[in-house]
């Protein structure tokens, strides 16, 4: 078997998440852009066994501009081919954007150490036609000085060591819901003249749990438009509670950025 490290990016509007499924109720396939590039896959192996395993398994409408994946294969070709003979094969919003040889040992998810996410946000009276299917549309004024304070302020509660029970689906198969956050800010993105008021949360950690950056997000939309204070997310932070605080926000907003794991 040949094993390969390859860097990938994708638009998840049209996609079903990164896991591949099988069938769903109607009897249709669903895509996925793992069930994708293994059908790449399979006409470059001449439909051989190959599989693919990724560092995040990103939610439907989730994208990702530097996701890690370990691709095996039962062929011998050079990482160049076949970077080129997958982007041959897949449909324009997926793009392979680094190959190089890996190991059987390699394991994406296990050897990362740091995970990066943006989350987009258009904070104005009407939502961003050209921006609409990659950031989500905040109905405000605008963001004012002090409410951008107040979101700075809530993002450095979420800072450190927490138990994120609160901010998370309810998994079972999680042995535990503490994570560590290296790093959370809100920051003004610049995509002018294309789409003004744009901002994205900045997230950095050890890992997330299911949907937890999409319950943050939705807790400073909340914060954002006044409906909880940044006691109630402190108090969330601090002792599990039966009840959400917030809904989670929008997949189409998240954005995974970059992965931190040794090459091999």
């Amino acid at each position: 078997m040949y094993y390969f490290r390859v860097t990938l990016a994708y638009k998840g509007t049209q996609y079903f998440g990164w896991q591949a499924q099988s069938m769903d109720t109607l009897n249709e396939e669903r895509p996925t852009v793992e069930g994708t590039i293994l059908n790449a896959l399979k006409k470059i192996t001449n439909y051989q066994p190959c599989t693919i395993s990724a560092a995040s398994r990103t939610d439907a409408g989730v994208h990702a501009q530097g996701q890690i994946a370990k691709i095996t294969l039962p062929i011998e070709i050079t990482p160049e081919h076949l970077l080129m003979g997958l982007n041959s094969l897949m449909p324009r919003d997926i793009r392979i954007l680094e190959c190089s040889p890996s190991t059987k040992s390699y394991q994406p998810n296990r050897a990362s150490t740091s995970k990066e996410y943006h989350y987009y946000f258009i904070a104005a009276p009407l939502d961003n036609a050209i921006t609409s299917d990659i950031a989500v549309h905040l109905p405000v004024h605008s963001l004012a000085p002090e409410t951008l304070a107040l979101l700075k302020a809530a993002c450095q509660l979420f800072a450190g060591q927490h138990d994120f029970y609160n901010f998370s689906s309810r998994d079972k198969s999680v042995t535990t819901s503490v994570r560590e956050v290296f790093y959370c800010d809100i920051h003004q993105a610049g995509f002018s003249p294309l789409a003004n008021n744009m901002y994205y949360l900045k997230i950095i950690g050890d890992g997330f749990l299911k949907y937890m950056i999409r319950y943050l997000m939705g807790a400073l939309f909340e914060l954002a438009k006044g409906r909880i204070a940044i006691e109630d997310i402190q108090r969330y932070l601090q002792q599990n509670e039966a009840r959400k605080l917030c809904p989670k926000a929008k997949a189409k907003g998240l954005h995974l950025i970059k992965v931190e794991a040794p090459t091999r």
